[in-house]
């Protein structure tokens, strides 16, 4: 007895030697104060990640480093292969993101995460140049800048390996990122960079997190003048795994640049919902145009068919474009289908109630039509997105 309850004690008291075990091991293990975090955005680079890992390692030695691997839950278990050298090694950690996507909300989690004055941003992919990432922290830490870019537009730069086609491409949208830059910078799409956390810190609350262009997104929020250097680099041909550049990516781009010039004023979802309305309108009287001229049906017949057609082409436009993170699909699609022709059929009610009376009480009629048509978009943006959208929304909210 005497035995166990010696025992007994010994385990009481584990607690507070266990805990002064682990303090006295932390401080052993963090021999330097962490300078540098790393975050690298992934989806599906299963096959380059442990390349990436043992590249960084080679070149950071004698750097306080950290990686930080946010993964969009990638089809091939990328965040897994990353757990298992986590489990190792301490200066690797993941962050599993399930039910939201995005290169550059992504980004923002990560740097978000760490508490390293400096925040370098790479892709997975192998196609930036890691051993530069010396030079970019000497850069930023002696000549105390808000971020060191790796550029591929500067003298010793390339562009490596692009097809032309994706150059002229990488060309249009630094011209139209010149519209919303407050800096000058020779490449803001450039995913390879490095931030003091300080700025990040100034500009967390104006960031849109939008699209694929993080390093835009930053610079675009900044509330003062940025200072910037410029390391060349070349840009690597992709070793394993599929490029994420398609026609979303586009699409990305260009939410990304309105949110910058009119997100302030007007929220975004609005301005795309308009767009896609603006769209509908011409559509509609082409419909109307070739129903009425020229397959003679009666003006009545051609008008109902014409705003079936347009509403049907809002619904599916909207879905793919300005609900894209809440798109429905299955048996939702048609649901929502259907909600989206009750909460139009109103709004066009409302429209032509308003311009009718705006009309009788003297008003010119273009100024009482686009009255009319203003109120039935807002009536239609703010009906569809409590009821033919709401749910998809809710339900993304909560896996965020």
């Amino acid at each position: 007895m005497q035995d166990v309850h010696t025992q007994g004690t010994r385990f009481a008291r584990a607690p507070e030697t266990h805990l002064a075990s682990l303090r006295a091991l932390g401080e052993a293990v963090v021999s330097a104060r962490l300078e540098l975090a790393i975050v690298v955005p992934t989806f599906n680079e299963r096959a380059n990640i442990p390349v990436l890992l043992d590249r960084l390692a080679a070149v950071l030695t004698g750097v306080s480093y950290e990686v930080i691997v946010v993964d969009d839950d990638s089809t091939d278990r990328t965040w897994e292969a990353v757990r298992g050298v986590a489990a190792y090694q301490q200066r690797v950690r993941v962050i599993r993101r399930v039910g939201r996507r995005g290169l550059a909300s992504a980004c923002l989690e990560g740097m978000m995460s760490t508490a390293a004055p400096y925040i370098a941003v790479m892709d997975g992919d192998l196609q930036h140049d890691e051993t530069i990432l010396p030079q970019m922290l000497a850069t930023a830490m002696k000549e105390s800048m808000d971020f060191v870019v790796a550029s591929r537009n500067i003298t010793g730069a390339s562009m490596g390996g692009f097809a032309k086609d994706r150059v002229r491409l990488s060309n249009l949208g630094l011209k139209l990122a010149r519209l919303i830059l407050p800096a000058d910078v020779t490449d803001p799409m450039s995913g390879f960079f490095l931030v003091d956390r300080r700025f990040i810190d100034d500009v967390i609350y104006d960031t849109s997190g939008v699209g694929f262009k993080i390093l835009l997104d930053l610079l675009a929020s900044a509330k003062r003048p940025v200072r910037i250097a410029e390391v060349p680099y070349t840009f690597r041909t992709r070793e394993a795994g599929e490029s994420k550049l398609d026609f979303a990516v586009g699409l990305e781009y260009l939410y990304l640049l309105l949110d910058k010039m009119l997100g302030h004023l007007i929220p975004l979802r609005f301005i795309l919902f308009a767009l896609v309305g603006a769209v509908g309108v011409i559509l509609h009287l082409g419909t109307l145009a070739v129903l009425y001229r020229q397959a003679h049906l009666t003006f009545m017949n051609a008008q109902v068919a014409a705003t079936v057609v347009s509403m049907t082409f809002n619904y599916l436009l909207n879905n793919l474009v300005t609900y894209r993170d809440a798109r429905l699909r299955g048996n939702q699609w048609i649901v929502g289908l259907l909600t989206f022709y009750l909460a139009c059929s109103l709004g066009a009610a409302i429209n032509l109630s308003v311009s009718a009376q705006l009309l009788a009480n003297g008003l010119p009629w273009l100024f009482a039509g686009m009255a009319g048509l203003v109120l039935s978009s807002v009536w239609n943006y703010g009906v569809t997105s409590v009821i033919t959208w709401r749910k998809r929304l809710v339900d993304r909210g909560r896996a965020g």
